[in-house]
Parts: C-alpha cells; sequence; structure tokens
C-alpha cells in the first residue's frame, strides 16, 4: 500500500510584533498623506515564545516522563505522544530525554505514524557504532523506512548492523533476516536468497540454539518458501500450447510447490508458533492455488472428445488428491494453534480456507459418476 508521507514538526518561534503601514492609491492614499505630516511612533512589545502544547507549558520534565509513561501503560499512544515529545523539544538537557525520544518514536509506531515515528528515532539512531537505545532505535528506523516503502534504505542500515562483530549474535541474525525481506520486497529475489541463505548458515552453525530467538530462523525459513512461491506463481499453465508443453509446465510448477512446502515444513520445525501457523497456511494455500488452476484449464486443443473425458478423469483424480492435501494441512494448522493459543490472521484465513475446501471436495465427490472407483489414499507430508 502507498503511503503519502506528511511529517508534522514541533516549532518554537519568538516573534516581534511591529505595526506597519502599506502602500495603498486614490483617497486613501491622500489620507496617508496627510497623516504623514504627524510624527510616527513605533510601538514594540515582549517577545512572545509559541509553544506546541499550551497545555502542557507548566509540566517540569519530570512531570512530562511520568505522564507519558502512564499514558503508554493505558495504551493512551496519543496522549504518551504528546508527553514524551514535549519532554523531548522543550527538555534538551533531561535525565529522561533520550527515553522520551524512543518512547515517543515508539507512541507514533503503535498509531501507524511512520514518519513522525522514523523523526524520533532517527535523533538517537547509530547502526555503524551504536549500542543499547541506539541500536534499537537503528532496527525501529528500518521499520518505519520498510512500512513507507523505502526498502532499499531500510536493508542497507540492517545490512550494516548485521556485519558488526561487535552486535550480539541474536540481533545479527535479526538484522540479516530482515534485510533479506527488505531485499525480496525491493524486486531483488537472488539477493534475497543469498541474504536469508546465510543468515540460516549463521544459525545453523550455532552449537546452543537457544542463543537466539526462534522467531528469526522461523521467519527466515517463512520467506525461503516464500520466494519459490513467487516462482510458482509466475509459471502459468497454458493449454492452448499443447499437451507436452502443459504437462511440462505442471511438473515444473509441482516441483516448485513441493520446494517452497520443504522450506514452509521446516519453519514449522522451528517452534515459533507465529511462523508455524503462517507457513501452515501457505502450504494449504498452495495446493488451493494449483487445484484452482487445474480444475478452471480447458482441456488442450488437440484433443478430441473421447480424448479431453479421459483427460478431465484423470484432472479430476489429481484434483481430488490436492483436495485432500489441503485439508489435512489447513486442519494441523489450525491444531497446532490451537495447542499453542496462537492468533493472528493467518488462523483466521486458515479457517475460511478450510471451509472452502471441504465445500470444494463435497460437490467434486458429488458430482463424481457413480461408477468410478475410489481414489488412493493420500500420503501426507510429515510435518
Amino acid at each position: 500500500m502507498k503511503h503519502m508521507p506528511v511529517r508534522r514538526w514541533w516549532w518554537v518561534a519568538a516573534l516581534g510584533v511591529a505595526v506597519s503601514g502599506c502602500r495603498t492609491t486614490g483617497s486613501a492614499a491622500r489620507d496617508e498623506a496627510s497623516a504623514s505630516a504627524t510624527p510616527r511612533q513605533e510601538i514594540q512589545f515582549d517577545a512572545v515564545t509559541v509553544t506546541a502544547d499550551l497545555e502542557l507549558d507548566k509540566l517540569n520534565d519530570e512531570e512530562l516522563f511520568a505522564a507519558g509513561t502512564s499514558a503508554f501503560a493505558a495504551n493512551e499512544f496519543q496522549q504518551a505522544a504528546r508527553y514524551f515529545g514535549r519532554l523531548a523539544d522543550f527538555f534538551p538537557d533531561s535525565q529522561h530525554r533520550r527515553a522520551a525520544l524512543y518512547n515517543a518514536g515508539l507512541s507514533h509506531q503503535r498509531l501507524k505514524e511512520w514518519e513522525e515515528a522514523g523523526h524520533r528515532f532517527s535523533e538517537l539512531a547509530d547502526p555503524a557504532k551504536g549500542q543499547g537505545d541506539a541500536l534499537d532505535a537503528a532496527f525501529r528506523v528500518a521499520e518505519v523506512d520498510y512500512h513507507l516503502e523505502r526498502f532499499e534504505q531500510a536493508a542497507k542500515a540492517l545490512g550494516t548492523i548485521a556485519a558488526r562483530a561487535d552486535v550480539p549474535v541474536n540481533r545479527r541474525l535479526e538484522a540479516q533476516v530482515q534485510q533479506g525481506i527488505c531485499q525480496l520486497e525491493s524486486g531483488a529475489p537472488e539477493t534475497a536468497e543469498t541474504t536469508l541463505r546465510k543468515a540460516l548458515s549463521t544459525y545453523d552453525a550455532l552449537e546452543d540454539k537457544g542463543e537466539v530467538d526462534d522467531y528469526f530462523p522461523a521467519q527466515a525459513h517463512f520467506f525461503m518458501g516464500e520466494l519459490y512461491r513467487l516462482h510458482y506463481d509466475n509459471v502459468k499453465l497454458a493449454p492452448a500450447k499443447g499437451v507436452d508443453k502443459l504437462s511440462e509446465d505442471l511438473n515444473y510448477k509441482a516441483e516448485l510447490l513441493l520446494s517452497a512446502q520443504g522450506h514452509y515444513l521446516r519453519s514449522i520445525r522451528v517452534g515459533n508458533g507465529y511462523w508455524a501457523t503462517a507457513a501452515g497456511a501457505q502450504i494449504g494455500a498452495m495446493y488451493e492455488n494449483l487445484y484452482e488452476h487445474m480444475v478452471n484449464s480447458p482441456a488442450p486443443a488437440e484433443l478430441d472428445a473421447s480424448e479431453a473425458e479421459i483427460y478431465r478423469q484423470e484432472l479430476r483424480k489429481k484434483v481430488r488428491v490436492l483436495l485432500t492435501k489441503s485439508i489435512n494441512i489447513y486442519e494441523r494448522t489450525l491444531e497446532t494453534a490451537e495447542r499453542i493459543g496462537s492468533q493472528s490472521t493467518f488462523v483466521d484465513r486458515t479457517r475460511e480456507s478450510l471451509a472452502k475446501v471441504k465445500a470444494l471436495l463435497l460437490a467434486d465427490a458429488e458430482a463424481e459418476p457413480a461408477t468410478s472407483a475410489p481414489s488412493a489414499p493420500v500420503s501426507e507430508p510429515h510435518t
């Protein structure tokens, strides 16, 4: 989704106000001329400081920080952004300023105010040398850039972090995986695959896998699956090109599906609940998608009527296998989600897809001629 970034700035202005005249014509000009005989007087006022938020004008930095912390804890992110932003802008020497900058960025981020969040985080961020909040802020700036579709900029900052020997392996792996995702989003799948494979090699080489959060290797395997899914999507089935070409494309498409499935299954085996659910949903969706391609493709034009009927019968058998596999994957995904208490858009989508595929399988069975033999048992992929 495209964003129309609008950056809000907080201004402090000292204004000197004076009375000034303007050039006029006609009778007004004559009045001005007669008035010129009178000695001019210049009226000056004291300088006025215009603040961004008059309601907070009387609060000191301690009060602002306490109020912002309370508002954030209550999920009142708009209020939290006001308090933390006021502290950061008007109390440059406060001991709370760095924390206020970071928390203001978090508040804007929760509100999906990406430009404002980036403005706050960028003052702290140091991807090349930063530690603590400076390193955390560098990750946050990259996240902001991702949401604003500045993928190459995000990938560059994350690559800087990933190359640092002074950063713990968990954070380096996090940076490398997210760098690969940004490269994929920027339209560089080959570069993304190289980066993700490096991240997985780093993970595989660890003697103690507990050094890293399982979220990141699971995420890396998931997006390796996504790479192959994109290749799968790019293979179009065209019966008009003839039986041989259709068979070749169908076999290639099935190989890509199995390659994607392999990476999704590895993501599941890592054991992270979120990515396990997401990967299961994607496997089921790919089987469902292949079914739709096959069932909606007309018979090749070179087949006569009897050959076309045999083609459709064989196709029905393959379609039934795909539907059954999809149901098995969806059911296992939902079982996993229920076991770990996972709730996400992937879980909701899986429930909807399961109901849809079961209805398709039932409709296929009802349309089956009474003389047709039952299909062979379906072998299920191991999870």
